[in-house]
């Protein structure tokens, strides 16, 4: 598909796009005119990097991510940097859900005193 149609149909800017190439995430075949050219996996990728973006990892650890998201497969050290990861994301989920809980109380409150 061309960028444009990735664009589309993962929801990210074409821009966004060249910036995972730029980056060395996302890898696209040329035609002979210079047109981009992405398998239909590179919707899968797309989502992949917007939701490890959206969960506060940069292009440099979310390309150390890509062989183990390419392949399955992972040595130690890839291993502990996953955990890591993870345990950081959870204790973010945890801070979010306190703010979470917290609004609704406030809501509460507010709902009962228009």
């Amino acid at each position: 598909m061309r960028i444009g149609e990735l664009a589309t149909r993962s929801g990210v800017s074409v821009r966004a796009l060249r910036y995972y190439e730029e980056q060395g995430l996302l890898i696209a075949e040329r035609s002979i005119s210079g047109q981009r050219h992405y398998p239909e996996t590179a919707l899968e990728k797309v989502g992949f990097f917007q939701d490890m973006y959206s969960a506060g990892l940069t292009s440099k650890r979310i390309a150390e991510l890509m062989p183990c998201f390419n392949t399955g497969h992972t040595d130690a050290e890839q291993r502990i940097m996953l955990r890591t990861e993870r345990d950081r994301i959870h204790e973010r989920v945890t801070q979010l859900t306190s703010a979470l809980r917290r609004l609704d109380e406030v809501i509460a409150v507010a709902d009962t005193h228009p």
